[in-house]
């Protein structure tokens, strides 16, 4: 068996162990990068890309048929479903050679395309080779969840992995899962003419504001999505050329059934047991510096049971090379973390919801609010549905919802306000171009300050005072 040494060793070639690659390798570290199957991970091949690649398919179609409101004639649009699927892979190709084996060799990286299996705390057998590592980062992600019902195993049913090889438009789609993944997947395949039926659990779009959730999952109703809540799969079988969803509700009959409950992480073969390392049901057990239960490995990304998010897996990445090469102390925080789910229109979150920030601060909160109806640029573009809510304790943000058109763009400065502590008075004193969608986060800082200057009797008191003595 050939052995190899090197300072480290990332297992995964996902966003996360790219991102470490790639900054690692380039400030002089000596790096062997792991990945038996695709360079890019979930995000580029099976998530993140594709998934708005198709999104943005359905919004030109469902453009054409409500054209009318601009002036231009309503089209039906005649969807080629196996084209939009060559669209799919066009992006994912374009992007592919960002992440591929070629460009990380060129930047010194040693890349092996294969599985790894730790056989001690500090080495790593891969294929045909022994890598001892000074230090080792696990990045292996997360996969889909099949959950355990009854008859699935026996039917041809879709995940975010196996959906974008599908060449026939699926008649009638039946979704299981009401979380992002589902009903994004859902307006999408809708808005391209197919018929959907969501199968929600509990409350679709469940872990977002209530009001921001509700707002999109109306929008879904009226193109035609059919979202039924508090309605579980119990049991699945195959009734010739359809798939039969049986709930406590009644049967559902569905040409393709897409299974999206949510995401388990990758940490079957890696024989964690040798290096010492504990994992949970969420993932690998990790720190605030996120070092595992062996100080000498670390988790990072999706595996690492604190998010499933792209640009998550690239913040743990940027908090553990300042002390992979700088032996420097870092710590992870996650007020600053945002959401998206890319529905029209979008969920943004940062920071505490409502709810959540009710809970923890009482009567200290308070909320400010700005509605797209009064955004200029919204109501030029007819996308006047929507709001943003500032949560707001002692002056400073602590949280943001933006439910509306390009709320996940938007919710990029509320990240910034939380992760350099900002005050709402700093979001007030930007000036942003006219007319935005940007204006809206100035708006609403203006909205919180707004009772504070135009309700006041002592400002009103000391204007007329300055306006008797000023020449």
């Amino acid at each position: 068996m050939e052995k190899q040494s090197c300072d480290l060793l990332i297992i995964g070639a996902g966003s996360a162990g790219l991102s470490l690659a790639a900054g690692a390798s380039q400030m002089g570290a000596d790096v062997v990068l792991l990945e038996a199957h695709e360079m890019g991970g979930d995000c580029l091949n099976y998530g993140c890309v594709p998934s708005k690649a198709l999104l943005a398919s359905g919004h030109v179609a469902h453009a054409q048929s409500h054209a009318a409101a601009y002036g231009v004639r309503n089209q039906t649009a005649e969807v080629d479903y196996a084209a939009a699927q060559d669209h799919v892979q066009n992006v994912i190709d374009t992007i592919a050679p960002v992440d591929s084996q070629e460009r990380f060799e060129g930047l010194g990286v040693r890349v092996i395309r294969a599985a790894g299996r730790f056989v001690g705390p500090t080495e790593v057998e891969a294929g045909g080779t022994r890598i001892a590592a000074r230090r080792i980062v696990v990045a292996t992600g997360s996969r889909p969840l099949v959950p355990p019902i009854e008859g699935l195993g026996a039917v041809p049913y879709l995940t975010n992995e196996t959906l974008w090889a599908l060449r026939e438009q699926p008649q009638h789609l039946i979704v299981i899962g009401g979380g992002p993944i589902g009903i994004e997947m859902a307006q999408a395949h809708r808005r391209l003419g197919s018929r959907v039926t969501v199968l929600e659990a509990k409350r679709a779009l469940g872990r977002e504001d209530p009001e921001a959730a509700g707002l999109v999952l109306d929008r879904l109703r009226r193109e035609g999505v059919e979202i039924l809540e508090e309605t579980g799969a119990n049991r699945v079988r195959q009734e010739g050329d359809h798939i039969v969803v049986e709930t406590r509700n009644g049967q559902i009959s569905g040409s393709h059934l897409l299974v999206a409950v949510g995401r388990r992480p990758n940490v079957e073969g890696l024989n964690l047991e040798a290096a010492g390392i504990e994992t949970s049901n969420a993932g690998i057990h990790v720190d605030t510096s996120l070092r595992t239960t062996n100080s000498k490995v670390y988790a990072i990304g999706d595996v690492a049971g604190q998010g499933q998010f792209t640009h998550l897996a690239g913040y743990h990445a940027s908090v553990i090379l300042r002390s992979l090469l700088f032996a420097l102390p870092s710590r992870t925080r996650s007020a600053h973390i945002p959401r998206a789910t890319y529905t029209d229109p979008e969920i943004a979150q940062v920071g505490l919801t409502e709810a959540e920030a009710r809970a923890q601060y009482g009567t200290t909160l308070e909320v400010a609010r700005f509605d797209y109806s009064h955004n200029d640029r919204a109501i030029a573009t007819r996308q006047a549905e929507g709001f943003i809510k500032v949560m707001v304790v002692r002056g400073r943000p602590v949280g943001a919802t933006i439910a509306g058109p390009q709320a996940g763009e938007l919710i990029a400065t509320w990240s910034l306000a939380l992760a350099n502590r900002l005050k709402m008075s700093q979001i007030a004193a930007m000036v942003a171009p006219y007319p935005t969608f940007a204006e809206l986060n100035k708006r609403v800082a203006g909205a919180y300050f707004s009772p504070r200057l135009f309700d006041n009797t002592i400002v009103k008191r000391v204007v007329r005072l300055v306006q008797r003595w000023i020449p």
